[in-house]
């Protein structure tokens, strides 16, 4: 495990939160091959403490990749595999009626959902209707489970991530609005290069397995995740962020024609704040304490892409959200 203990101040933490990053990258990548981007985007929501949501078609290692996180990081993990007939009491837990040994009386117990633990991951999460996914929106945004007017914490720390197919596929569901704006980050996985896929094979399928090493524990995980609130950023940086999210809102005054024709809806307030905090997570990565324009821009299509709802014409026109991300950025001037 990488050595993090001592709160430490300033450039020490910054240092520390660099030197963790690499480590967990290292470890990552003996069992994931050829998703750098990915990763590092993935690692990103952990230290700014986000959850994250990774899309893709089946067998591009998305759930391979939350799992060997996991083992990465000294958290206790649980994974829910989502499908058709699951409950929402089977995510976040239910009251039982049982009888107490000592007096006889039936008292009412509450028994933890798999929810109560410190990484969750949803698996395949949009196989289940959005009445079993609103279980989730309590979770992620108070961190905390409410059962019959009593409230249960989450363990600290505490993240969703989860894993989401092609909405082609059979079997799908979309997810609410609400539930995909929680999700800090929206990560792609697709197929691997004929080179990366080769070398894949030859480590999956050979006698040889790699041992993970444990890289840092919740209590730093934790003094890592408040200190990435403390860089700074900068006012013109700020306002450019506030200036590109609110480009994408086809209802404003002045709004892009191409906004106008291709976006249903835009992105809110979740996504000015989303780029900023992951963009200070990048610049602690890097062992800064001030976020540069360079950090924004490395933020903008994990954070927006989930949140900008496209028209009926985009389909036809065979026009992808990133697309329109990629032309916000063209429209809207770096300070």
């Amino acid at each position: 495990m990488v050595e993090t203990s001592g709160k430490g101040t300033g450039a020490d933490v910054f240092r520390r939160i660099k030197e963790t990053r690499q480590a967990i990258l290292r470890e990552v990548r003996k069992i994931i091959v050829g998703e750098d981007e990915a990763v590092d985007q993935v690692v990103t929501a952990l230290f700014a403490g986000g959850h994250c949501i990774i899309q893709g078609p089946p067998g591009t290692a998305k759930t391979a990749l939350i799992a060997t996180l996991a083992r990465v990081v000294d958290l206790d993990f649980k994974r829910i595999q989502f499908a058709p007939d699951l409950m929402p009491t089977d995510i976040s837990g239910s009251e039982i009626l049982e009888e107490d040994q000592k007096t006889g009386r039936r008292v009412i117990k509450f028994v933890k959902g798999p929810v109560f633990t410190n990484i969750l991951m949803a698996d395949e999460i949009n196989r289940t209707p959005p009445k079993t996914q609103a279980a989730l929106l309590e979770v992620m945004q108070e961190k905390q489970v409410t059962i019959g007017g009593q409230s249960y914490a989450l363990p600290k720390p505490f993240y969703v991530l989860a894993t989401q197919n092609s909405m082609e596929q059979e079997g799908t569901y979309p997810l609410p609005e609400a539930q995909q704006d929680r999700f800090m980050l929206s990560v792609l996985m697709g197929y691997l290069p004929d080179d990366s896929e080769i070398s894949v094979i030859r480590r999956t399928t050979g006698v040889q397995k790699n041992e993970l090493q444990r890289v840092i524990g919740g209590e730093d995980l934790l003094d890592f995740v408040k200190a990435v609130r403390s860089v700074v950023l900068p006012e013109v940086i700020g306002k450019y962020i506030v200036d590109l999210v609110a480009a994408s809102r086809p209802t404003i005054d002045g709004a892009l024609p191409f906004v106008k024709e291709y976006v249903t809806w835009g992105a809110g307030l979740r996504a000015s704040q989303n780029i900023a905090l992951a963009a200070k997570a990048v610049a602690a990565q890097d062992g800064r304490d001030t976020v540069k324009i360079e950090d924004v821009k490395k933020a903008i299509h994990p954070v927006m892409r989930h949140r900008i709802g496209l028209s009926f014409r985009a389909e036809v026109d065979k026009v992808s959200v990133d697309a329109v991300i990629g032309k916000l950025l063209e429209h809207v001037p770096f300070p």
